[in-house]
């Protein structure tokens, strides 16, 4: 194991047993320090430490306050949350939660903060009265203390320019034009949660893009934000990604991206439904949900997987898979950024392959060569 990697482990041990966790928050405005700080104060498992007013501030401050969690903000002067996380991740690894706004370029920019690093984000309310308000109360200790138990890895600090979301002629043509599937042959149906969006990376890397198999993703995320995190895995994968929408057919070499609200499921027909009904396991969309869906429609020829998240969203699912006869693969709990989800299919004996996240998209590629 990495040394850095061995670090972050001995490290997560500690913060998982001591409480409160110390916060340090960092907003170029002066009232989102207020409403933050006062938002952890008010719960005892935390303890707010101090502030920063950008980046270059927080950089400055980090070693003398030690926090335990940082709370970032993307879009700040002198230099930004996004640029601050790289230099964070590369040189001294703590756990953060991005504190973002609901713009298209809010949620491009969480995705790319997410994938260099971070562990989870909370969107900004548009406004302070009623229910986004009260959301944003009831979810930043939440996932602040999820943060403290995050397993982290230092990853080398990037300066190379974002890459443009706009497809060019080349990607396009790389890409190539997906198989139809009428009578689908295979299908595989991921879960991911917190540390999903750099999972979810690692594996699409690794899958070609004429793969004889459909790719459902279910990863919790609220609106917007999906559709940012599948045109990021779309340009950086060989196989093509989109956010399903309604009524999409089902096609081999392609991936659909549950839209954040809504479960997404198969219909007998070959294509695609979205569902809005209630939650399941708290949350919409829901893994168990999307892999009932395609066990009962496909059967044998599922093959489910499970990343990093906390919870037991997909546990069931699994279950459902195997009963079908499909196949089931888990992300091997010590390399998930919290392994939840892993552990509650184990608890359930769901599992017929638990991997290294590096090696998970080759064992999908098997796979589905044996049951050609």
């Amino acid at each position: 194991m990495e040394p850095g990697a061995m670090e972050a482990k001995r490290r997560c041990r500690k913060l998982m047993k001591k409480a409160p966790f110390k916060v340090m928050v960092v907003d170029d405005s002066a009232f989102m320090r207020k409403v933050l700080r006062e938002i952890i104060q008010q719960d005892s498992a935390l303890e707010y430490v101090g502030m920063a007013r950008n980046g270059r501030d927080a950089l400055a401050k980090l070693k003398g306050l030690k926090p335990d969690v940082l709370t970032l903000d993307l879009e700040m002067p002198v230099l930004n949350g996004l640029d601050t996380l790289k230099i964070i991740m590369a040189e001294n690894p703590v756990p953060v939660v991005m504190v973002s706004s609901y713009t298209q370029k809010g949620s491009e920019m969480t995705i790319e903060a997410l994938a260099a690093g971070a562990v989870d984000f909370i969107p900004k309310p548009s406004t302070w009265e009623g229910e986004q308000a009260d959301e944003i109360r009831r979810l930043l200790p939440l996932k602040i203390k999820k943060a403290a138990g995050a397993r982290l890895q230092a990853i080398p600090f990037s300066d190379e320019p974002r890459v443009d979301v706009v497809e060019g002629e080349e990607q396009l043509e790389r890409k190539g034009s997906p198989v139809v599937s009428r009578g689908m042959d295979r299908i595989v149906a991921i879960a991911a949660s917190t540390g999903g969006p750099r999972a979810l990376e690692e594996v699409l890397k690794g899958l070609p893009a004429d793969l004889p198999a459909a790719v459902f993703i279910t990863q919790h995320m609220p609106p917007r934000f999906t559709r940012s995190l599948a045109e990021r895995l779309d340009r950086v994968s060989q196989i093509k990604v989109k956010e399903a929408s309604p009524g999409d057919e089902i096609r081999n070499g392609e991936v659909y991206v549950a839209p954040g609200g809504y479960h997404l499921l198969a219909r007998h027909d070959g294509t695609i439904f979205l569902s809005n009904a209630v939650t399941v396991n708290h949350v919409r969309p829901s893994a168990d949900v999307m892999m009932e869906s395609v066990a009962e429609i496909f059967g044998a020829a599922v093959i489910g997987v499970v990343l990093t998240g906390m919870g037991r969203d997909g546990a069931a699912g699994m279950v459902r898979i195997k009963e079908r006869g499909g196949r089931t693969i888990v992300q091997d709990p010590s390399s998930a950024v919290l392994s939840g989800m892993p552990r509650a299919v184990l608890q359930r004996d769901s599992a017929d392959e638990v991997l290294s996240l590096n090696r998970i998209a080759a064992a999908i590629v098997r796979i589905l060569d044996e049951e050609r």
